[in-house]
């Protein structure tokens, strides 16, 4: 049952409308969120098949298509709208069995989220179903287990959980025993057993085995049920990449882990003899690089023996501290194909290897470098030396950002190049060369999915208009041809091109931001107003809808309030993505000094600067690092911002209440006594993101300076609602919030005359 907390006004469920404007006239926000976003997606490497997870109105279900048709139809059954969470789907390279995780991920406590309070508890579990139909089977509980690797012929899934290696029988059929249901290790082995790669045949499994101070790469031989370790050594091997015929495997080689620094890791200088020093984890970067400083030793002769070689900073002959070698899987001899350079800035950690063809890529952001890059390096020729692929200058985002073709010979990348405000699929070859943009157009296309015969991506497809849809862009170029469709109801024509602007903060950094203006708004007329600020801070807001769900939510809230009548603004402040590294990590942001709220009260003072928008009713609405904006907006500068919906802020940074420290002056609380005006404050206690204390230490300072408040608590959900009803409830009370306090510019009234 949903627990909320109103404390003035009538709940209007959608209909925020404001006077001047008829109400039967305006769609609704539920019409506005109605659409089924599609929000990963997959092909198969042996047929042209994909498979995607879509979310409609709470119901999260497995879709798929196939070639010729590419007709979508749902292969799931899940429809409830339970907060049930759907991801990480995968598909054999047959593409006959699809796999995916029900369930979100279990918090720091360990418990499964549970935002339907199902009185059983939530549950995190590994399903299947057949891309042909049928119903869907749960294949295996994984509680606090990594994501599921499925094999290439859909038969077993790898999922490593406490440390060891588990797998599962992928059949409607129950296993028979424990270890094929994933209940007990299928690789058991001293330390921490992780990364488990599949061979092209299924027949091994390569995996990282870490020992405290050093790591082997294990191979699992489905024949003989045995382990053997791969040119075991010293040092820290990690990231395996099979060959494409399974004959090689490629991995990284960093040194492994000198005295000075084993002392850190195992709480003593060394182990007694016939013993062994205490286990622990070892540093996740940087292993064995000499770069922890631990304390200086001094001998038993009284010489300081900090200057000895090798004792704290453990580099490879030559002073490299990279290797990446090949081995023959058959007899575990491997061989150096590459190392960096001594002292080298450029190549200081080199992870996710993949092979591909001929080469071994790897994404890669140098220090110095704008933009994120990828490299390959040869496996034979004269030179091995990394080659840059991803030549062109915008965005690499993550890993859903790109892929390779079946014939590991074209890296496929989504990139904001040439674009800056979007994102555009672009092909260049494993083995070098200069990149292609492959779409086109005034869209956003996202997560590239190339097809087995070559012909076409699959992608996720938005524009200004279109809500996220699933789309095909043909191989040589082209626009995407969209294959899902939207709601009869859907408002198209309703929505505006949002047009992009910028404008200079006070230390002259541009600022990149969309402007939604209403299409019925008369020359003259001055409107109320709304900023956005997005989350994270690691985002980039869009001029159309966004690949990521909540923000793909906001930028349908903010069409909506556009179409309401107000102008709204959304706000790409400093330390975001899209405009590159100097501007993703410029100084004295966040706990460090706050600097990007300028970038909000100079937007601000862009819009009173129009003529059509009225300076005294601005508002402001934000998530996450949203709310941390939104409530320093209202905490500092109640004078400009008449009201704010903040949703799951951050309000206090770091722990310490010492007024002189920076932490505390950067923060909300430290301007609590400014704070005039009304507040809109929505948080789910089970929030993984933002603590819930953070809500409930700022209700407290509310209180005592009889500052209104509305609040709306959600226990057990998370961060973001997982039940879209919700979702409708919340946007609707907000709309009506909006129009008390900034289209109305209604007085908050105390506190106590609320209660009365």
């Amino acid at each position: 049952m949903l627990h909320a907390h109103r404390l003035v006004g009538a709940i209007l469920f959608a209909a925020c409308v404001p006077s001047t404007l008829a109400a039967q006239s305006r769609p609704t926000i539920e019409q506005f969120l109605a659409p089924a976003s599609p929000l990963e997606v997959r092909s198969a490497k042996q047929v042209d098949r994909l498979a995607w997870v879509t979310y409609e109105r709470g119901m999260r279900n497995v879709y798929t298509a196939a070639a010729p048709a590419f007709k979508p139809v749902r292969l799931t059954q899940f429809l409830s709208d339970d907060g049930i969470d759907l991801t990480d789907i995968a598909i054999a390279d047959n593409g006959s069995i699809i796999t995916f995780i029900r369930g979100s991920s279990a918090n720091s406590a360990g418990w499964v989220a549970n935002p339907s309070h199902d009185p059983n508890g939530g549950e995190r579990a590994v399903w299947a179903v057949r891309s042909t139909g049928g119903s869907a089977w749960r294949v295996a509980l994984l509680g606090r287990a990594s994501t599921p690797v499925l094999s290439p012929d859909g038969h077993f899934v790898l999922f490593t959980r406490d440390s060891q290696i588990y797998r599962a029988r992928v059949s409607p059929t129950p296993a028979s025993t424990r270890i094929e249901r994933g209940e007990i290790p299928f690789i058991k082995a001293w330390g921490q057993q992780s990364n488990p790669r599949w061979s092209p045949d299924g027949s091994r499994i390569a995996f990282v085995s870490t020992r405290t101070t050093h790591s082997f790469i294990g191979i699992y031989d489905g024949s003989t049920r045995s382990v053997s370790f791969v040119a075991p050594s010293v040092d820290f091997d990690g990231s395996p990449t099979w060959s494409a015929d399974g004959r090689q495997i490629a991995f990284v080689r960093r040194p492994g882990t000198p005295f000075a620094q084993q002392a850190q890791i195992t709480g003593a200088a060394g182990a007694t003899p016939g013993g062994r020093a205490g286990v622990a984890p070892p540093p996740a970067q940087g292993r064995g690089n000499g770069r922890g400083g631990a304390a200086a030793d001094t001998t038993p002769g009284g010489g300081r023996a900090t200057q000895s070689p090798g004792l704290y900073q453990a580099k490879f002959r030559g002073g490299s501290t990279i290797s990446v070698l090949t081995a023959d899987v058959a007899t575990g001899m491997a061989k150096e194909i590459w190392q960096n350079a001594a002292s080298d800035s450029v190549f200081t950690t080199v992870n996710n290897l993949r092979w591909a063809d001929n080469h071994l890529v790897f994404q890669f952001s140098p220090v110095k470098d704008e933009w994120e890059r990828y490299y390959a390096i040869a496996m034979s020729g004269p030179n091995t030396t990394p080659v840059m692929l991803t030549t062109t200058n915008g965005l690499i985002e993550d890993a859903t950002s790109a892929a390779y073709s079946a014939d590991g010979k074209t890296l496929y990348y989504c990139t904001n190049a040439n674009d800056i405000e979007r994102r555009h699929i672009w092909a260049v070859p494993t083995a070098g060369g200069t990149p292609r943009q492959v779409s086109t157009g005034d869209g956003i296309e996202t997560y590239p999915a190339p097809l087995a015969s070559g012909k076409s991506i699959g992608v996720l497809y938005a524009d200004a208009r279109r809500p996220q849809s699933l789309a095909l862009v043909p191989e040589v170029g082209g626009a995407p041809q969209v294959i899902t469709s939207l709601p009869m109801d859907f408002p198209l024509a309703d929505h505006v091109v949002p047009q992009v602007i910028t404008y200079r903060a006070p230390d002259s950094t541009e600022i990149h931001a969309q402007l939604f203006l209403p299409k019925d708004i008369k020359p003259g007329e001055r409107r109320p107003t709304m900023i956005f600020v997005h989350g994270g801070p690691q985002r980039q807001m869009l001029p159309g809808y966004h690949y990521m769900q909540f923000y793909h939510w906001s930028y349908a809230i903010n069409q909506w309030l556009a179409n309401q009548g107000y102008v709204v603004m959304s706000i790409n402040y400093r330390s975001g993505i899209g405009y590159g590294r100097k501007f993703r990590t410029m100084p004295n942001t966040y706990f460090r000094g706050n600097s990007e709220y300028q970038d909000v009260t100079s937007g601000a003072a862009y819009l009173m600067a129009r003529n059509d928008v009225d300076p005294k009713k601005i508002g402001i609405w934000g998530l996450s690092y949203g709310g941390l904006l939104t409530s320093q907006a209202l905490a500092r500068n109640s004078d400009i911002f008449v009201a704010g919906v903040d949703l799951a802020g951050v309000h206090l940074s770091g722990n310490t209440l010492d007024t002189a420290a920076v932490t505390y002056r950067s923060s909300t609380i430290s301007a609590i006594d400014g704070w005039k005006s009304p507040v809109f404050l929505v948080q789910g206690d089970d929030d993984r993101n933002v603590d819930f204390s953070q809500t409930v230490g700022l209700v407290q300072l509310l209180r005592a300076r009889d500052i209104y408040y509305e609040l709306m608590v959600i226990p057990d959900d998370l961060h973001e609602s997982m039940i879209h009803g919700r979702w409708i409830d919340t946007f609707g009370r907000m709309g009506d919030f909006l129009k008390r306090f900034v289209w109305n510019g209604e007085k908050a009234p105390s506190m106590l005359e609320v209660k009365k």
